[in-house]
């Protein structure tokens, strides 16, 4: 154990595991595929000087990324003397299948490995979670038939719900509402190709640390405001799971045990005065002969001059900011991103949040707090890093394995 500037570092013996040299060039693997992603395109002289990794080294990693086809080659470079490079960038035909699924209604994307959308269509979904993957699974059918070209590497879901590392099975899920339902097990054997699934609010964050480039923030937390309050903690550069994949559930702290009742049995959680739902209720207070509305014009009703819409927002920001409190004295983020349709409005949440934030802040600055900007992108692109992410880890442990077996 020692001392080192991000704190204590513990060595765990149960879990001892010395580093290879195979491990080393996964490791340069890795970060030259991410300078590949936040330059592209670039030579291979560029990618050993910004790396600081031998040429002939850059030039053997390039290859197998090529061979494994994350990487491409494309047009040549133009210098004012000397050979042209070649240069080289993020495969675009290799695809994954990003599905986000919503108590009434789900999205399936079709995302390249720059994070792009393709093609998105939405799916209504029903009661029974059965009848609602067959519609899913019907959509990502004609989806992958329809991209002959494109290498599908795999399917990612996001859920409103928290995940069993261990066993892949939605364990909790208050406003879905899904019994114990094998999601994975049934769109594997429907679709032949390998499932990833996450918790939404983990969705957007893998989302922000793979496409919007979060490169020195090692201690972050994103909110995820929809129909619940979902949240993913980063604690030194790495998600954290807890037990049983249920760490970060701060939408099911109580902060007022008067308060209404929340889908998942108790009394006055922070979801059901911060969501989409809560800000509806105080819409339906305010006005109670109004009519009936979704949230998203509950934004437009605010923008276009209706006070008591206006006020049913900053009362879910309000709420939004206090429930901050919980998060930052017990995990001391630098950062906290929001993410959900609200940042459409941001100049309306945005100084209710930081106002409270700043207010209930135990010591020192607040932490910085971001929207994402991306509302449901950002969980559909999330979906995509996950399958990329354990595409390359599985590639990774391949290599690994091969060489093993060769060094025997």
């Amino acid at each position: 154990m020692r001392h080192d500037r991000h704190g204590i570092r513990l060595i765990d013996l149960a879990e001892l595991q010395l580093a290879s040299s195979e491990t080393a060039r996964i490791i340069n693997r890795d970060i030259v595929l991410e300078l590949i992603r936040a330059s592209q395109p670039i030579s291979r002289a560029d990618l050993a000087r910004r790396s600081g990794l031998g040429r002939s080294t850059i030039s053997q990693i390039v290859e197998q990324l090529i061979g494994e086809n994350w990487v491409r080659e494309g047009a040549m470079g133009s210098l004012p003397r000397g050979r042209r490079p070649t240069m080289v960038g993020l495969n675009e035909d290799l695809v994954a299948i990003a599905v986000d699924i919503h108590p009434k209604q789900a999205s399936v994307a079709l995302v390249d490995l720059n994070g792009r959308l393709l093609s998105r269509w939405p799916v209504p979904l029903t009661s029974d979670p059965e009848a609602s993957m067959r519609l899913i699974i019907d959509c990502i059918q004609r989806m992958h038939h329809n991209a002959p070209r494109k290498s599908t590497e795999g399917i990612g879901i996001s859920l409103p719900g928290r995940i069993n590392p261990t066993t892949q099975r939605l364990i909790f899920a208050p406003n879905l509402k899904w019994a114990d339902f094998d999601i994975k097990k049934l769109v594997e054997t429907r679709m032949g190709m390998p499932v990833m699934m996450e918790n939404d609010a983990t969705a957007c964050l893998l989302a922000e640390l793979t496409f919007a480039r979060m490169d020195g923030v090692r201690d972050a937390v994103l909110v995820a405001v929809a129909e619940g309050v979902g949240t993913c903690v980063l604690t030194n550069g790495q998600l954290v799971a807890g037990h049983n994949g249920m760490a970060g559930e701060f939408g099911h702290v109580p902060i007022d045990p008067n308060g209404p009742r929340c889908g998942c049995g108790k009394k006055g959680c922070w979801e059901v005065f911060s969501s989409s739902r809560a800000a509806l209720r105080y819409y339906r207070e305010l006005r109670p002969k109004g009519p009936s509305v979704p949230f998203q014009e509950l934004l437009n009703l605010a923008e276009g001059g209706d006070s008591a819409a206006a006020q049913a927002l900053t009362m879910q920001a309000t709420w939004i900011g206090r429930g901050l409190r919980t998060i930052i004295a017990g995990v001391s983020p630098s950062m906290i991103l929001i993410a959900g349709d609200l940042t459409s409005t941001w100049h309306r949440f945005g100084p209710v949040i930081e106002k409270e934030v700043a207010t209930l802040t135990l010591a020192g600055t607040p932490p910085v707090i971001k929207p994402t900007h991306e509302g449901e992108i950002a969980r559909l692109r999330g979906a995509a890093a996950l399958v990329f992410q354990r595409g390359a880890r599985r590639t990774n442990s391949t290599s690994e394995t091969s060489s093993t077996t060769e060094s025997a």
